[in-house]
């Protein structure tokens, strides 16, 4: 769709927002698109590069979609407020399956961030593993001002990076974050000028794209993981994906003799 560019380059795979007249506004029928990409994405893909066309990373919902405007062809979101139970429930995990995928164990997923990040721009951000920004990055949380709550996944992601208090008070008051309180917090893995943001993020994805692939994908699984397991299930899940690796280098090691 011409609203997003998807393409694949051998085992890097990149997101472009591509709506700059409108801050990459987002709409549902992006999120459908960004959900069949990671459907359909190659096996061989390991790094997610997601970024935004022109000087905003995305400026959230298309805020005509939330006014009561349709855009092409697409309902107001507050018209999901008559349907069934079951509908929005359905519906609305079709809009979280576009950001949910970010997160599988198999990819690395990087968001290079520049100027707004705000509401669904947030989250997309947030359902990225790493975020490469820029110093004039503004993050925030919009969705309680317009009355509703942060529904695209963001809200775990949030709360891993900043803790239970702040990622209240960042939901609550819809306050923007700019880069350095950014690092401090967590939210930005590294800040760098504008000119250098294309470089880190094709230096980061040639180190990221360096370890085996397995031995990655564990580590992310582990990782990802760990904060829902006892200390004692974690090391217990650590044996049991060492076990993993050791026997496919074993095999490895054997079909090559």
């Amino acid at each position: 769709m011409k609203e997003l560019r998807l393409t694949v380059d051998g085992p890097v795979a990149r997101v472009v927002l591509d709506r700059p007249e409108v801050r990459n506004a987002q709409t549902p029928a992006m999120w459908q698109a960004l959900a069949d990409f990671g459907t359909t994405l190659p096996s061989d893909v390991r790094v997610v590069v997601v970024s935004g066309e022109g000087p905003s990373f995305s400026a959230g919902l298309d805020r005509r979609l939330m006014m009561g405007e349709g855009v092409d062809g697409q309902e107001a979101l507050l018209t999901l407020g008559a349907k069934p139970t079951a509908e929005v429930h359905e519906l609305i995990a079709g809009f979280q399956a576009g950001f949910s995928w970010l997160r599988r164990p198999e990819i690395i997923s990087i968001a290079a961030v520049q100027g707004h990040a705000i509401g669904a721009g947030f989250q997309l951000a947030l359902a990225c593993d790493l975020r490469v920004v820029t110093p004039d990055v503004r993050f925030s949380m919009r969705e309680t001002a317009l009355g509703l709550v942060p529904d695209l996944g963001g809200t775990q992601p949030l709360v891993q990076l900043v803790g239970y208090s702040r990622a209240l008070e960042l939901c609550a008051t819809t306050r923007w974050v700019e880069a350095d309180e950014a690092k401090e917090l967590g939210l930005a893995n590294i800040v760098v000028p504008p000119e250098e943001l294309a470089g880190t993020v094709k230096d980061l994805t040639e180190a990221l794209l360096a370890p085996l692939p397995g031995a990655i994908r564990e580590t992310k699984a582990l990782l990802l993981g760990a904060a829902d397991r006892s200390y004692q299930d974690q090391l217990k899940a650590e044996r049991e994906a060492q076990e993993r690796r050791l026997k496919e280098l074993l095999a490895t090691s054997d079909s090559g003799h």
